[in-house]
């Protein structure tokens, strides 16, 4: 079988997506995989779905920071950036997306937008709404573990 000539092949784009969530989330690649797929059938349809192509290349979550390298259809991106404001959780965690930018290759996205380093992640105890906790620091951000879950904070909040 002949592959097709390179002005029939199919052109892409590479958006670089960073995802946010509490420490103790698990996501995986196939749960944000998913999670796009209904999200873009939710928003565009079924025929808007299958034109925009959504695929997961590359997936990092740890510690409640990740980041993932997303596949679209060249022409779709606006689209494509829809689908991803909308989500809101995957899996049941809560989560925060946001692109950080869109290139043509992957090799591109990968070194404009992607971080190759990983951040360290502290725990500490603080004193947070006249209670001592446990809270987890990264880039300066702050989750305090509360009775109901994980309260976000800054360090000014802290005593």
């Amino acid at each position: 079988m002949k592959h097709l000539p390179k002005h029939l092949q199919p052109r892409w784009r590479y958006l670089a997506v960073g995802i946010e969530a509490w420490p103790d989330a698990t996501l995986g690649r196939n749960d944000l995989q998913r999670a796009l797929w209904y999200g873009a059938q939710n928003l565009l349809g079924d025929t808007g779905s299958a034109r925009l192509d959504l695929s997961v290349l590359r997936f990092r979550f740890r510690d409640g920071d990740g980041e993932a390298l997303v596949r679209v259809r060249r022409g779709a991106g606006d689209s494509a950036r829809a689908v991803i404001a909308c989500l809101d959780e995957i899996a049941g965690h809560p989560l925060g997306v946001r692109v950080r930018g869109v290139s043509g290759t992957v090799r591109s996205c990968e070194e404009k937008y992607m971080r190759r380093g990983r951040q360290d992640l502290k725990q500490r105890h603080v004193v947070f709404g006249d209670a001592e906790r446990s809270a987890s620091i990264r880039d300066g951000r702050v989750d305090v573990r509360t009775d109901e879950g994980f309260a976000g904070a800054t360090t000014l909040d802290l005593k």
